[in-house]
């Protein structure tokens, strides 16, 4: 069973095993003692799983119930309790407010045919899932509050720091990783006025 920054995982072939996307984020974390945090696209739940260390509370959330049940299990695995994972489309199934929320976007144009391909695919065009959630994320996040972004530059980059704009984030990023043809770029947005 592999072990990433000391947390055991169990891992799924439907479910996006963590990647280069994943340890980019993980390496990265926004979140503080105390925090309330949620993670969107959960997969094997280890980045939700990390940030419990520091987060008072942490909600994991995935459209595939596949990831949500193997999440589930990891966290049981690693005796971590101070979590909960629940399937949802994006923030379907969330309410509240939260201090960071964390969303490893899918980015590649295409349908979903499996369950392993909606932690890829990101609709038509590829941007739809990440416009969906920046459209919505606003309103699930506290005052001062960080959001945090990873996707492929294949997807935009620039685009994606406008779009967090007309939704009221200030981007920017914060950390970048060049894998074969594509950088893997995290982006951390928040409400104007507030620090990066």
């Amino acid at each position: 069973m592999p072990t990433y920054y000391g947390i055991e995982l169990k891992l799924h072939p439907q479910v996006y095993e963590p990647a280069e996307d994943t340890f980019l984020l993980a390496e990265n974390l926004a979140v503080r003692e105390g925090d309330l945090a949620l993670d969107v696209g959960t997969g094997t739940g280890l980045i939700a799983l990390l940030m419990a260390r520091k987060a008072r509370f942490v909600l994991g959330v995935d459209i595939n119930p596949l990831a949500v049940e193997l999440a589930g299990e990891n966290a049981e695995l690693n005796g971590i309790k101070n979590v909960e994972f629940r399937m949802s489309d994006l923030f379907e199934n969330v309410s509240g407010k939260f201090d960071v929320i964390t969303f490893n976007a899918p980015y590649l144009p295409g349908e979903p045919e499996e369950p392993i391909d909606l932690a890829l695919v990101g609709g038509e065009g590829g941007r739809e899932v990440l416009d969906r959630f920046i459209r919505e994320v606003r309103d699930y996040l506290k005052p001062g509050g960080t959001v945090q972004i990873v996707q492929s530059s294949i997807t935009g980059v620039e685009e994606t720091l406008g779009r967090l704009e007309k939704a009221g984030l200030r981007g920017k990023i914060a950390a970048r990783v060049h894998v074969f043809f594509e950088d893997i770029v995290l982006i951390n947005a928040t409400t104007q006025g507030g620090d990066v």
